[in-house]
């Protein structure tokens, strides 16, 4: 009964990771200060922290320098 109950469980955490936004994402990643690597439609990478996530842009900090990327130019996010 045990082993059930934690393959439910196993497979429903799966599937809220795989339900999970691109908005999502970023929101954790700022409300544990995280890094994170930001991958943007023309190539372009940002390293750094999530300053504030909107509901159409991101600020990430690098370098002591803030970034306003449009949510429609996001292709990845990985944090670290």
């Amino acid at each position: 009964m045990d082993e059930t109950l934690d393959a439910e469980q196993a497979a429903a955490r799966a599937a809220a990771a795989r339900r999970r936004s691109l908005r999502d994402v970023l929101l954790e990643a700022e409300d544990r200060g995280t890094d994170a690597l930001v991958s943007c439609v023309d190539g372009q990478l940002f390293r750094g922290q999530i300053e504030a996530v909107g509901t159409d842009h991101v600020v990430i900090e690098t370098d002591g320098a803030d970034h306003y990327i449009a949510m429609e130019h996001i292709v990845g996010v990985r944090v670290d």
